[in-house]
């Protein structure tokens, strides 16, 4: 009885020590999904101003003139 006892203690141990694993390592992810989410952000408003600037650049071009 008192085997079967420590034995479930251990196991419980484990677990125990598992979980806070776990939870450690969901925090860290957590961590790094903020840190991507903040670079796609800035990124994408990377993109959109040089989007606008191309777009800028291209209605200042004149136009080509048309050969028939």
């Amino acid at each position: 009885m008192v085997n079967e006892l420590n034995a479930l203690e251990s196991k419980i141990a484990q677990v125990a020590a598992l979980c806070q694993s776990l939870r450690t390592e969901n925090a860290q992810l957590r961590q790094q999904l903020a840190a991507a989410e903040g670079n796609k952000r800035a990124l994408t408003e990377r993109m959109d101003s040089a989007r606008s600037r191309l777009e800028q650049l291209a209605a200042q071009l004149p136009e080509a003139p048309v050969n028939l």
